[in-house]
């Protein structure tokens, strides 16, 4: 269904987009969905909009690493000394909010919850990568949380195809709106 109009409280909210993750091998070319990134930031800022720029990062000594057995792990990342600069390829204003997780989800065990509260946010437009890692699980607890859940579709990527797929395809129309991210610049651009 298209997205007519945002709640005049919305806030941008970009996930993982930082050196350590956009170098890694994505379904989409990282340039492009960094530049609709990139257009959707501009147009949060122009519009007075909060826009908050997500990162993982990890101790030294990998204590808060998440952990636990699964069929199916990660990728193995070696951080390097850059790995959770966002990537300058999507500018920041000084008043953006910058949230540190560290795990998958921008919610869990950060203050973002509290940050766009006191700011009077009730709905979110997610973009970022992985789409079925950071961006779905930030996209599910948004909605446990009670905002209304708008994703710029064509602003994430994954490293799997058929997990990107699965979120878009499956999962986020069950708990979000999706959108162009063309289409939700041109309504984050305009006044509050």
């Amino acid at each position: 269904m298209p997205v007519d109009t945002l709640d005049p409280s919305t806030a941008l909210v970009l996930v993982d987009l930082q050196k350590g993750i956009t170098a890694l091998p994505t379904v989409h070319d990282t340039a492009t969905v960094l530049a609709r990134a990139a257009a959707l930031a501009d147009a949060a800022h122009r519009g007075g909009r909060p826009v908050v720029r997500v990162r993982v990062r990890f101790s030294p000594d990998g204590g808060d690493l998440l952990r636990g057995r699964t069929d199916s792990p990660g990728p193995a990342i070696a951080p390097g000394a850059d790995f959770a600069d966002l990537d300058p390829r999507v500018p920041g204003a000084p008043d953006d909010l910058h949230v540190t997780k560290r795990g998958w989800d921008a919610f869990t065990g950060t203050e973002l919850d509290s940050r766009l509260r006191r700011r009077g946010v009730r709905s979110v437009v997610i973009g970022g990568i992985a789409t079925s890692i950071g961006v779905e699980s930030t996209a599910r607890t948004a909605r446990e949380l009670g905002y209304e859940v708008v994703v710029a579709h064509d602003a994430v990527t994954d490293l799997v195809a058929s997990a990107h797929a699965n979120s878009l395809d499956v999962i986020l129309p069950r708990i979000a709106r999706l959108e162009w991210a063309e289409v939700l610049a041109e309504q984050l651009a305009g006044s509050r």
